[in-house]
């Protein structure tokens, strides 16, 4: 195996591991805004009895370049944008909405606990 043989591995190695380190640092860089954790995620007909105290419509990148991330890790980054913009506008609870493209969601923001 030549030195050529061995720069091209690497380049390979680099290749596969840099979405991973992408979609990891992507999650990290969201804000846990305090008392996001307590915002529950609920059905729209679980909030029957609740007070609804608005909508946020929340968006994170889906794509790097030629490079998606995983729909779980931008669903995730979705959520945790919509617990932490129900926290701002005094809500406790969001409903998932309308998904107009993959990195994009809009939430209703209800009140429910006292």
């Amino acid at each position: 195996m030549g030195a050529s043989d061995r720069t091209l591995t690497g380049r390979h190695l680099v290749a596969l591991l840099f979405p991973l380190v992408l979609g990891g640092c992507a999650s990290n860089l969201i804000e846990v805004r305090k008392g996001s954790e307590q915002v529950a995620v609920a059905e729209a007909n679980a909030v029957d009895q609740c007070k609804r105290v608005g909508t946020t419509t929340v968006s994170v990148l889906a794509e790097v370049g030629f490079i998606s991330r995983g729909v779980a890790n931008v669903d995730a980054n979705l959520l945790q944008l919509a617990r932490n913009e129900a926290v701002s506008q005094g809500g406790d609870t969001i409903v998932p909405g309308a998904r107009p493209e993959i990195g994009k969601r809009t939430f209703a923001i209800y009140k429910c606990r006292p």
